[in-house]
């Protein structure tokens, strides 16, 4: 037996403990325990009967993800499921904690499964660019039918273990001691095999397979694995399953040897690490109970929302009666729309609206422990509102500000305790995007920091550390990609252009569409407030200066880039807008020229990764991963790409530092060149992706 996997007994039963911390992964040399145990049990007379369990926490969250990108060291998953299927003797998963992707392929390629409460079950492959590869497609519909199957492989829906008894993906929730209960049911089982492979599939409409593998398609973006996992789970039934299983796992080692699976790998394990920061992982985060929001617009309205999904006290605090009136029927009106999808049950949902309190007075700021402000983006409005608030707060009540671009450090220092001051920038709607930039000042404090991860995760965020920079990381790098965007349309493109090849590429929206939605006057108002301090010799480009001077703010007043006869409608492309953008670019000299699809895409993505190199070269984010996170998970970039630093890691070095001088070359001064040799360095050497396939990546060197 391994290390990692124990034989012990208990009295008949065969119990085989793994014991791989943190998490039991799926391992080579876990798969071997297994086998081993199996077989030793096999062969012992007195044996009747095996348990499979998980030491620790969990059973098997997963299967080692370092092993997918290599060849598979034996035995392998399916080897170690047709050894239990073969036994002679049942054997009986008992999982507790977490049994996902092949740590649920194996309990179901067991006699039967029992589980304690909370335990969740699931095949999640797909998330991560493959589908199951150890029976997953194949033994599972048996169990909940095609269409059930479908929505469950291809969304990557993790259960819990009450709805996976009712679904029949477990056979028991277990009631004391998981271990005697597992080896109760195995005894119960009589010698038994119960092979989950040989149940039938269970008869379905095609109509609800049909309806099924459409929502998948759409919900995954027709992605191919999820091609794949459709076209694998409805074969279920159709086919020999040792020729299905086949398939299956031919498949299976395709996909995990993609870039695609290569660059969700990548963004799984930059999840994993954003937030383990030496300098303050240690430090006791202070205790946040009560959260006080400032300002009531539709940020505010967000962020409150959050904290109530989070479990703290709000409180929410507007000076405008009207305006915090219409926040709170806002926040109201949003749980009754998840009462009514059945997102939340209405006990739960007036539990939560319970902890809010709303105000006009100061004074409801007392009892805060953090306040987050959420007011007009601007200077001294921020200054003047913390220094108002300061004198009514606890001493060691943290200070948030949500700017997405003014200067954290000219903020803090409007208050007489500036070690109390961090950013937390929120991402709109701030209620659903998960995204959240937890930004240091010279001043903040390592506990505030601390503190400020702490709360982003209680609200179900990713806190991502960034630097006192103009536009931190995600708004900094999205800035620099729309300046080259507007750039292509003074020199060839137009709006509805480069939408669609940005749109093609994988972006949720394109920039100009994007522009309309949050409305043009936004950044209008900060290149006004900017113009006294922009560089004289740097390229300008007025055309959305114009459009907002002809109030054409975007979807609010019905055109923007695009003309919307229906505000939540698609936009279409106006002739008015062309003749402006043809007048303009007249009037510089720009002889335009055409752009294919992939000019567009290119010149954009290498603006990213120029200003990525920057921003890590400033020491804005220490981390190359941290700015894949960021772009990825609040700025639309297609996650199957990766991000901007994976994206950039497998194209050609040489050809990408000639597109970054070219790109300087059209951008003229103002435009600062970074090293693109820091992307690959800083990117951890186990995740730099593998060349494209019309490329060379360099090795790096080390």
């Amino acid at each position: 037996m391994d290390a990692h996997v124990k034989l012990e007994r208990d009295g008949d039963i065969a119990v085989i403990v793994i014991d791989n911390p943190p998490v039991n992964a799926g391992s080579a040399a876990v798969r071997k325990g297994i086998l081993d145990g199996i077989a030793h049990a096999g062969a012992d007379p007195s044996i009747t009967g095996v348990v499979l369990i998980g030491a620790g926490g969990t059973f098997i969250a997963g299967s080692d993800l370092k092993e997918f990108g290599k060849p598979l060291e034996s035995p392998q998953l399916p080897e170690v499921i047709a050894a239990i299927e073969s036994s002679g003797k049942p054997v009986v998963a008992a999982l507790h904690g977490a049994a996902l992707g092949g740590g649920y392929e194996l309990a179901l390629g067991c006699d039967a499964r029992v589980a304690l409460p909370g335990t969740v079950v699931g095949l999640p492959e797909v998330t991560l660019g493959m589908i199951p590869g150890a029976g997953g497609t194949q033994r599972l519909p048996r169990l909940v039918g095609i269409a059930r199957a479908i929505e469950l492989v291809c969304l990557g829906k993790r259960i819990k273990a009450d709805e996976a008894l009712s679904l029949g993906m477990i056979d028991a929730i277990a009631h004391g001691d998981l271990r005697s209960f597992a080896a109760a049911h195995a005894r119960s089982l009589g010698g038994a095999k119960r092979r989950v492979r040989d149940l039938p599939v269970p008869d379905q409409h095609d109509a609800g397979i049909q309806e099924a593998a459409r929502a998948a398609r759409k919900a995954g973006r027709g992605r191919p694995q999820v091609e794949a996992a459709i076209a694998a789970i409805t074969s279920a039934g159709r086919s020999d399953i040792d020729a299905a299983l086949a398939e299956e796992r031919r498949v299976f080692q395709s996909l995990r040897m993609s870039a695609e699976a290569a660059a969700l790998r990548h963004l799984f394990f930059s999840e994993r690490e954003s937030t383990r920061h030496p300098e303050f992982q240690s430090v006791p985060a202070r205790p946040v109970e009560r959260i006080a929001v400032i300002g009531a617009g539709t940020m505010g309205t967000g962020i409150a929302l959050a904290a109530l999904q989070g479990g703290f006290g709000v409180v929410l605090l507007e000076q405008d009666p009207a305006a915090l009136s219409r926040s709170n029927q806002r926040i109201h009106e949003y749980f009754g729309k998840r009462i009514a999808a059945g997102r939340i049950d209405r006990l739960r949902a007036q539990e939560q609206l319970s902890r809010l309190e709303i105000g006009t007075d100061d004074a409801v700021l007392e009892s805060a422990q953090l306040v987050i402000e959420a007011v007009y983006e601007d200077l001294s409005v921020k200054r003047a509102l913390l220094h108002r608030i300061e004198p009514l707060l606890p001493p060691d009540a943290i200070l948030a500000s949500n700017t997405s671009y003014i200067d954290l450090d000219a903020i803090a220092e409007a208050v007489e305790r500036p070690q109390n001051v961090v950013g937390l920038h929120f991402f709109s709607p701030a209620q659903t995007m998960r995204l959240l930039e937890v930004v240091r000042g010279v001043y903040t404090a390592p506990d505030v920091l601390a503190t400020g991860f702490a709360v982003a995760r209680r609200m179900g965020k990713l806190p991502i550390l960034a630097g006192n920079a103009f536009g931190f990381i995600g708004n900094r790098i999205y800035s620099a990609y729309r300046k080259q965007c507007e750039f292509m349309l003074e020199e060839g493109a137009l709006p509805e252009q480069v939408d669609a090849a940005l749109e093609a590429f994988g972006f949720a929206m394109g920039p100009f569409a994007v522009a309309d939605m949050s409305g043009l006057d936004i950044a209008w108002r900060m290149r006004q407030a900017g113009a006294a301090t922009r560089d004289p010799r740097a390229r300008y480009v007025e055309i959305p200066d114009l459009l907002c001077e002809m109030n054409r703010l975007g979807r609010k007043t019905g055109a923007g880039y695009y003309r919307y006869e229906d505000p939540r409608a698609r936009g279409t492309p106006d002739p008015e807008v062309t003749r402006l953008i043809l007048q303009a670019s007249a009037g510089k000299g720009f002889v335009r020229r055409a752009f294919t699809p992939a000019d567009i895409q290119r010149r954009a993505l290498v603006a990213m990764a120029n200003e990525a190199a920057l921003l890590l070269h400033e020491g804005v984010t220490s981390r190359a991963s941290d700015v894949d996170l960021v772009m990825v998970n609040g700025f639309g970039f297609p996650k199957w790409e990766g991000g901007p630093v994976f994206w950039a890691c497998r194209q050609d070095p040489a050809g990408l530092r000639a597109e970054q001088a070219a790109l300087a070359e059209a951008s003229g001064p103002g435009v600062a060149l970074g090293d693109l040799d820091i992307l690959r360095r800083l990117l951890p050497r186990d995740r730099l992706p593998a060349p494209a396939p019309d490329t060379l990546c360099e090795t790096p060197a080390g």
